[in-house]
């Protein structure tokens, strides 16, 4: 891939987790639907219009009115981002309303523009959102002029806390009126739409904040706090202290985790390694279409989620993993991976693994013809992400045992591997040999108990397999099934989604075994003396046999069709529910 220059080291906000110090990947992200964020409404005060002139009249107290629930950013802040196809107004704060909405007590706070006795500034909302503003906010709003957002770009504001004159600028259509006030707080170093409105204007990529999650000197009076925690408080302190603050409130929603540690991300800018999926995204999009994809749905599911997706960060700052064989130069940073590099480091890893990296000194490390300017370079400490060191599994397997094909018959695993194991093994195989590594993607749901809850050591609802076949220490409650019935119960259920199990299942399935078992032993006791020179041509047979034969054609040609297609919960239907017992015992 870095031969076909997929792989490039760039600067830009990736998923980092304070906790763990490292990047992730979207696959390594957990998503909490409970966490909750402080989120506020603050005012960056206007000190130069566009060239229009509609706002003169307002000045010098008209503000651009901003919501987000990370405010540990705004000391990052670069431009305020609008859409230029929203309509914007400028509101009057007049009386505040008398509402449960603004009487919420330790859950809402008022800020200093709303609680102080000061003159109200006018504020700049989108149109469509005064109302809801209005209601959010508890005060009312009287709009005294309407206008497009393209008239907002380039005028100048003022930064809430470094004192900068910064611009307005018109971001994408990820700017609505479904939440917040039509105006985006932009910071480039902490956000993808932020960092991508920052490239269109050539903005710094500014990320004040450490490998730990605390501010950085850059931060200012900041330095040191942690961003989710004192820091975050710290900044909407001083927003409220400067008059900058409308409302406060705790936000509800979802939010990512680290899989690991189970603690909050956040989005971080920093050097990292990525793989430029836009190289082969359509060759995937291509390949993808000609896999048979079980259930169906799942090839939906993973167009989109390649379709959408940003470049692969691929580096990771951990102590432990696959090394990314790079040098850099000591003085310039300037990355070192040539063919050369990664043709001599191979050889080594191959004949002492990949600890060589860590143990073995530079020079060795390096090719012979880079041995004399060892001392320039210093070997890098970054690891592999775990998603592409087994999404090239297919390239130390399939591809290269005897006796298996590339591409792989099936990959088989888990729904939620459609953003993991699947999609990386697919990206990888992609961009180095032009075709998909699997020919069908089977995935399959998870194992509940029978109220259909996650099983659970803590609640003690586990179904240990084990004890399914070989019993418990009490044989009447765990009573030993054997595996026959587990494999039954297997065949039954339709994996392709989340599936229960549990001792009334249990018993429900030892009963279909015991009818499934007397039938098969009455029909091969009928069949101890059977010989093929003995048997009567179909004519000739009694209208009963022949109905009998038919039925069993049609089983045979659908039991087939179910391993074909790899539904065998239909097998178990047609041949244990349907037709073999429904038809055999009436006629036993």
């Amino acid at each position: 891939m870095v031969m076909r220059g997929y792989i490039y080291r760039g600067r830009k906000p990736v998923h980092w987790s304070p906790s763990s110090r490292t990047a992730l990947a979207e696959a390594e992200l957990e998503y909490s639907e409970n966490h909750v964020s402080k989120s506020i409404y603050a005012a960056f005060k206007i000190t130069s219009p566009s060239n229009s002139g509609l706002l003169d009249e307002f000045l010098p107290n008209v503000c651009l009115a901003i919501w987000t629930t990370t405010p540990w950013t705004i000391p990052a802040n670069a431009v305020v981002a609008v859409n230029p196809e929203l309509s914007y107004a400028v509101v009057e704060l007049q009386s505040l309303l008398e509402s449960e909405s603004t009487s919420g007590g330790k859950q809402r706070k008022l800020g200093s523009i709303l609680s102080s006795g000061n003159e109200k500034p006018f504020i700049i909302v989108a149109s469509d959102l005064v109302s809801v503003l209005e209601s959010k906010w508890g005060v009312k709003l009287v709009i005294r002029k309407s206008f497009p957002g393209s008239v907002l770009e380039y005028c100048r504001y003022l930064h809430p806390v470094n004192g900068n004159e910064c611009s307005v600028v018109i971001g994408g259509d990820y700017i609505t009126t479904e939440s917040g006030t039509g105006l985006v707080h932009t910071a480039p170093g902490h956000g993808q739409e932020d960092y991508l409105t920052g490239l269109k204007y050539g903005l710094p990529i500014v990320s004040p904040v450490d490998d730990e999650g605390n501010f950085t000197a850059e931060a200012g009076q900041f330095s040191g706090l942690s961003v989710l925690g004192a820091g975050n408080a710290a900044v909407v302190k001083y927003l409220d202290e400067h008059v900058s603050l409308i409302l406060e409130e705790p936000y509800k929603h979802k939010y990512p985790y680290d899989w690991r540690s189970k603690e909050p991300t956040i989005f971080r800018a920093t050097e990292q390694w990525f793989a430029s999926v836009d190289g082969f995204r359509d060759a995937a999009l291509d390949a993808i279409k000609r896999v048979t994809w079980v259930p169906s749905q799942g090839e939906n599911r993973i167009v989109n989620m390649i379709s959408g997706r940003s470049d692969w960060c691929i580096s990771r700052q951990r102590t432990w993993g696959v090394p990314i064989p790079v040098f850099y130069h000591v003085d310039t940073q300037e990355p070192l991976i040539t063919e050369k590099t990664i043709e001599h480091i191979k050889g080594i890893v191959s004949e002492k693994g990949s600890d060589a990296w860590w143990y073995m000194p530079t020079e060795e490390l390096l090719p012979e013809k880079y041995r004399d300017k060892a001392s320039e370079y210093r070997k890098g400490t970054d690891t592999m992400d775990v998603w592409f060191d087994s999404g090239s599994s297919w390239a130390a397997v399939s591809a290269k045992r005897d006796g298996l094909n590339f591409p792989a018959d099936v990959y088989l695993e888990g729904s939620d591997q459609h953003r993991g194991w699947f999609q990386s093994s697919l990206l990888t195989s992609i961009a180095t040999t032009g075709k998909a590594p699997y020919s069908s993607v089977i995935t399959h749901g998870f194992v509940l108990d029978e109220e259909g809850f996650k099983m659970s050591k803590s609640v003690g609802n586990v179904v240990d397999p084990e004890k399914v076949i070989v019993g418990g220490k009490n044989s009447k409650e765990e009573p030993p099934y054997g595996a026959d019935v587990l494999r039954l119960w297997v065949s039954s259920v339709d994996y392709t989604g989340d599936v229960l199990i549990g001792s009334q299942i249990l018993r429900q399935m030892s009963d279909m075994y015991r009818k499934l078992r007397g039938t098969m032993r009455f029909l091969l006791a009928n069949l101890h003396d059977w010989k093929p020179e003995n048997s009567v041509p179909y004519s000739d047979l009694p209208k009963i046999d022949q109905y009998a034969l038919f039925q069993l054609e049609n089983v045979v040609a659908s039991m087939k069709d179910g391993y074909d297609n790899y539904q065998f919960y239909k097998i178990y239907q047609i041949t244990c529910v349907a037709q073999l017992l429904y038809y055999v015992m009436p006629y036993a």
